[in-house]
């Protein structure tokens, strides 16, 4: 707040008290009031008006200028409120009063849309669960029928408890840290569960899968992890090449820090101006449109969990050679003391 433009604001108001010195000026030289008496009637005056302003500046810039470092250093701006305390000054009181009533009113709307979106999230898992239980129905009884064509009913029902599963986990993504538990987890027992949800593709796609995985813990959540692991595998079962013996490898790396799962095949790779983009939302890049029909969100979903996870995720990927991805495991020593 600059003094200034503060002086400018009270413009008005200085004239006024400019005006009626003239005044009291005029009737002091009609009454013959001796000069001494003016010069000191006027410098009282001078002084009282610029302490009267100065005094007002002050508490003013104070408040204000709190206010003004409070929102620029503060990300959710609408909390500026619980910084500020209530200023001494009368038109401060009002306007902390307006903002007292407005970040009320935000704070009442918001827990609205909270509870509307709770209901909303708990619907659709228990709605998810619903679904599940004739998708896992049609499954048993598509398996011990060995013609073709349920052989090809089993890969559409498969595809449909994919998508359900997708949408079961971007849900709880929104409020992962209510729905998962970290704990040591036996890293291979998790690639196993993914390989028999995955081995009927895997068969019919004639890949080969080799896991060079031992006894590795990690902290994790399984679900969560087989999750992700699963739509990895998934993305390299549908981008394989025509061209070579289809293999995909899962094997780990053991660092002094971490722990490192590489999840590679040698598909059709996934083209250098796409690599950056993989984990957007909805985007599908090039392999996506010309290969087959996909929503974009297997690997949004998947980075968004890691996140949650506290894992890391990056993909290295040549076009027409390979793609890898690495799912990286922080290693925490105070964890295994403290259990």
């Amino acid at each position: 707040m600059k003094f200034g433009k503060y002086l400018i604001d009270k413009y008005i108001e200085i004239l006024i008290v400019i005006f009626g010195y003239i005044i009291i000026l005029m009737m002091l030289f009609a009454f013959k009031v001796p000069s001494q008496v003016i010069i000191g009637i006027t410098i009282i005056l001078i002084i009282s008006c610029f302490g009267v302003i100065l005094i007002g500046y002050i508490k003013r810039r104070k408040f204000y200028n709190n206010l003004i470092n409070n929102v620029d250093k503060l990300d959710k701006k609408y909390l500026v409120l619980e910084m500020l305390n209530e200023p001494s000054f009368y038109d401060g009181k009002i306007f902390y009063q307006v903002l007292y009533e407005i970040n009320k009113s935000m704070n009442e709307n918001v827990k609205q849309y909270e509870i509307s979106l709770i209901d909303f999230k708990e619907y659709i898992e228990l709605w998810i669960h619903e679904i599940k239980l004739p998708i896992s129905s049609l499954t048993l009884m598509n398996h011990n029928q060995k013609n073709k064509l349920y052989k090809r009913y089993e890969e559409q029902i498969r595809k449909i408890d994919s998508y359900v599963d997708q949408i079961l986990y971007f849900v709880r993504s929104e409020n992962a840290e209510k729905d998962y538990l970290i704990k040591e987890t036996n890293l291979k027992k998790i690639i196993n569960n993914v390989a028999m949800k995955n081995k009927d593709d895997l068969l019919a796609n004639n890949i080969s899968l080799n896991v060079e995985v031992n006894d590795e813990m990690v902290l994790t959540d399984s679900k969560w992890l087989e999750f992700i692991i699963n739509q990895i595998i998934s993305n390299s079962i549908k981008y394989t090449r025509d061209d070579v013996d289809s293999i995909i490898k899962l094997k780990t790396e053991e660092h002094s820090k971490q722990i490192d799962l590489h999840i590679y095949d040698n598909g059709i790779g996934i083209p250098a101006k796409d690599i950056k983009r993989v984990f957007e939302k909805t985007f599908t890049g090039e392999n996506g449109r010309n290969r087959s029909k996909t929503t974009g969100m297997g690997l949004y979903i998947v980075k968004r969990l890691c996140e949650k996870l506290g894992h890391k995720i990056v993909v290295k990927s040549v076009q027409n050679e390979y793609t890898d991805v690495i799912i990286s495991f922080s290693k925490n020593d105070f964890y295994k003391i403290k259990n």
